[in-house]
């Protein structure tokens, strides 16, 4: 008896939420975020702490790494946002990815030592093994030429991922920098194979609800992170005004993101897909914005891990770009998702950024005259206050007026 092929599109009839075997999945992400964070803390506060340079370095090696997760993640929600998740074979997916993920988040700490070939085999045998599992049950030709470019692009950087592991640091960084590149550009052109064509993004089928739900459920995962860092970080000494400030802040903090976040745009992205006369595009330059949200949650996750630790210290090179630089991000990539949704971006979004650039050097103690306000704890508080600023703007804006609409501009 045949294995019944899965169908192109999710099932258009009965619920199209999250199944378990995904929101089992995004449990993992928790813990990899959280081995995230901690190699970020590990450089920043002591090696970052030693030259600008090697904060530089590691906070981009990091980013690397989390950039990988991302890639992981993201194709496995495209999978089961374009197949049937009830599906064994799609179900056999996701539980590959989780495993593998869970393999790259305990190899993350150390990825650049011991324990890369172990990160690198994990995220080869997961990307690799989504195409070629598709190969094998899908029977129309559409589907299969596509599964089939994706198979032979991984298989060719996952040669670039398994050789930077056996190498020295510095190669490895490169090679494994490339692999990611050549990824990410094969799939914003179709992945074109030489002698197989590519296709084209506009045409793939894709359930434009379930996949705005799947990066909805991201976000709250990555805001979930910073909540359990500041929790981890607070609990472990939880003495002292500073530090219980330092918490406050950082909890203030991830209620404004979250608010920020759903402030109507959040709510409706399934409605702007749907509308959008191209789902895909529009999903998969919601991928994009979600992912620099990501990095400006984390980020500012880390700098409030930092706070924690030093309140009241001196800031090293690399920290206020953590605290404050962590929202400026995850607003520009607000600002992009308000775009997405509606076709335009309120002004609030961007005079915060600019709000939190200006202060980046005047809280960084690079002159005796600010080197006593400038502490960790100072550019803590005055994130919120920033923040705060954009939720009541976003709140004044709607007050008394009818739900806006979803406008897609694609």
């Amino acid at each position: 008896m045949k294995t019944p092929e899965p169908t192109a599109l999710r099932p258009t009839e009965g619920p199209n939420r999250a199944t378990f075997v995904e929101l089992f999945f995004d449990l993992v992400f928790v813990f990899a975020l959280t081995r995230i964070s901690a190699r970020a803390f590990e450089d920043l506060a002591l090696e970052g702490g030693k030259t600008a340079w090697t904060a530089v370095t590691g906070g981009g090696k990091t980013l690397l790494l989390l950039l990988a997760l991302w890639a992981v993640w993201q194709g496995t929600a495209w999978t089961t946002s374009r197949y049937d998740p009830y599906h064994i074979w799609l179900q056999t997916i996701v539980l590959i990815a989780l495993v593998g993920s869970m393999v790259m988040g305990v190899a993350i700490p150390r990825a650049f030592s011991s324990t890369g070939l172990a990160f690198a085999v994990a995220y080869v045998v997961v990307q690799v093994s989504r195409p070629a599992i598709l190969l094998m049950v899908l029977r129309r030709i559409q589907y299969r030429r596509l599964k089939l470019r994706m198979l032979i692009t991984f298989s060719a950087t996952g040669v670039l991922w398994l050789t930077g592991a056996v190498l020295p640091t510095d190669s490895r960084v490169t090679l494994w920098t490339l692999a990611l590149l050549l990824e990410y550009l094969a799939s914003r052109f179709g992945w074109p194979v030489p002698g197989l064509g590519r296709s084209t993004v506009s045409r793939w089928d894709i359930h434009g609800e379930h996949l705005a739900e799947r990066y909805q459920q991201i976000f709250l995962v990555a805001l979930g992170e910073t909540i359990l860092i500041a929790g981890l970080a607070y609990s472990q000494k939880p003495t002292g005004g500073a530090r219980t400030v330092a918490f406050a802040t950082a909890l203030l903090t991830s209620v404004l993101f979250w608010r920020i976040y759903v402030q109507r745009a959040g709510r409706i992205l399934g409605e702007a897909v749907t509308r959008a006369a191209h789902p895909a595009t529009i999903g998969r330059s919601a991928a994009d914005t979600h992912l620099i949200m990501v990095v400006g949650v984390v980020a500012t996750a880390i700098g409030y891990e930092l706070v924690n630790e030093h309140p009241t210290g001196h800031n090293q090179a690399g920290w206020v770009a953590m605290i404050l630089g962590g929202p400026a991000v995850f607003l520009l990539g607000r600002a992009r998702f308000e775009y997405e949704v509606f076709g335009r971006v309120s002004p609030s979004r961007w005079v915060a950024v600019l709000i939190l650039v200006l202060l980046m050097p005047l809280l960084k103690p690079v002159v005796p005259l600010t080197a006593a306000i400038a502490t960790p704890l100072a550019a803590a508080i005055a994130t919120p206050l920033v923040l705060l600023g954009v939720a009541v703007a976003d709140a004044r804006r709607a007050w008394g007026k009818p739900l806006e609409e979803a406008a897609p501009p694609y």
